[in-house]
């Protein structure tokens, strides 16, 4: 759609000049003969753009610029002055207009100064946009999962990323640690500034000292020029140290300094600057074992530790299983093009029944290859990796309802073997389903199960 420019110039030659060479680039044109009747027009269509002379009767340009702005904030103004003018045009601009042209106008220069401006304009809407779809991404309420362990992790997320505290994320490889840390993120008051990720792993020990705080020109061989460190980068919003147990010694001091003193000494500088970081950490080690192996400082973990949020394994959530094998479906299924509408009764069994070490990637990574190798609209067995292939079916009717009435007789199974396998001590049962023991006895009444 070709943008909306309002061309207003008391001078009849430049104003109907202006307006034919611009309709000829692609815009959509109106005329104003001064400042009055251009804001008239402007009460009744948004412009993205209004071209103005700031001397004119009835209306000046200044003034036209601060009436539209009080009406449009997507409006830009380009104001046309006279070269004596000058500091006028000068005003203008630290009005709000966006750039000034002097006359006599030169077209080519004008075209260049408007497309520069729309160009600005549009990557700003993107900006704007992709900020706004990942906010609504890594909303804590869109993070997949209904069980008892998920809503306890929802109800810490939402507490903590009111705050500034710094929290240490842990739980095994693939249980979705940089999808939290971005969901405090994206639901604090520095939703609006970075958001930077650092693998602490996957950067080589004598480079990330220079990563993490910069470096002077000089410091060490190869620092041709000065460089801003991530610390630097996330200046206003937060930075996550993924995997910060990998952290090599002698820089797990430095950062311990960085949070005591909220300062930061590039390498080869003696001179520190201030930040404003909100710091969150994860690991999928035992830091207290790591202490006690020397391998971290104990003073480093008590300074990240003052919030743990300790993600739950797929073997604590099977009740999640169901509902991200189905979101996973939903989302490959679009990117992929084909129309799988679920999985086979005795697929979900197997997956229900896997013992899932990778955790939610290795799951979501088994159901991307089933829908890509999926030749119906249901995902078979077949489709699965072979590791799930061999998974032993827990025997069902041979005739299979709705999917809902299915999970129950799979959750009834589950109850009936955990008390077995307890000897019918129900305490011990709901321990070992990780369920309350109220919890126990009502899915015993609702599901019938005689003991």
């Amino acid at each position: 759609m070709a943008e909306k420019i309002l061309v207003v110039d008391d001078e009849d030659i430049i104003r109907e000049s202006l307006s034919y060479i611009l309709v000829n680039e692609g815009y959509e044109v109106d005329q104003a003969e001064n400042g009055k009747i251009a804001f008239e027009k402007a009460l009744e269509k948004t412009y993205d753009l209004i071209i103005t002379d700031i001397e004119m009767p009835q209306m000046k340009g200044t003034e036209l610029l601060e009436k539209v702005s009080g009406v449009s904030t997507s409006t830009s103004f380009i104001v046309i002055t006279a070269y004596g003018s000058l500091d006028t045009a000068i005003k203008a601009l630290r009005s709000g207009a966006q750039d000034y042209i002097l006359k006599p106008v030169e077209f080519d220069e004008l075209t260049i100064k408007i497309r520069r401006l729309f160009d600005l304009k549009h990557l700003m809407q993107e900006n704007q946009l992709l900020r706004k779809e990942l906010q609504r991404n890594y909303d804590f309420s869109r993070i997949i999962g209904k069980s008892p362990a998920m809503k306890s992790i929802f109800d810490m997320v939402t507490t903590v990323a009111q705050t500034d505290s710094t929290v240490l994320i842990t739980g095994n490889s693939g249980t979705g640690k940089e999808l939290i840390a971005r969901a405090i993120h994206f639901n604090s008051k520095r939703k609006g500034k970075p958001f930077i990720a650092v693998n602490c792993g996957a950067i080589s020990e004598n480079l990330i000292e220079s990563e993490l705080f910069g470096h002077k020109k000089g410091a060490f061989t190869g620092a041709i020029s000065d460089k801003e460190g991530y610390m630097k980068a996330a200046e206003g919003g937060t930075l996550f140290l993924d995997e910060v147990s990998e952290m090599p010694l002698q820089l797990q001091v430095k950062l311990l300094r960085v949070l005591q003193e909220k300062e930061c000494t590039p390498v080869g500088s003696a001179i520190p600057f201030p930040i404003n970081i909100r710091f969150l950490a994860s690991t999928n080690r035992n830091l207290q074992e790591e202490i006690s192996k020397s391998k971290f400082r104990e003073d480093l973990y008590y300074r990240l530790n003052v919030v743990e949020i300790n993600l739950p394994s797929l073997k604590q959530r099977r009740d999640d299983i169901p509902i991200l094998v189905d979101h996973f479906i939903n989302k490959y299924r679009h990117e992929i093009g084909k129309n799988i509408r679920g999985v086979e009764p005795g697929t979900l069994r197997a997956i229900m029944n896997y013992d899932w070490r990778g955790e939610v990637r290795e799951l979501e990574n088994a159901i991307e290859r089933a829908v890509i190798f999926a030749k119906g609209e249901l995902i078979t067995t077949n489709d699965l990796p072979d590791t799930l292939r061999s998974m032993k079916d827990i025997p069902l009717p041979e005739k299979v309802g709705s999917l809902d009435e299915f999970m129950k007789r799979v959750e009834k199974e589950f109850i009936i073997r955990a008390l077995e396998t307890c000897n019918y001590d129900k305490e011990k049962a709901a321990s070992a389903l990780n369920l309350g023991l109220s919890t126990l006895y009502r899915k015993i009444k609702d599901l019938e199960i005689e003991i």
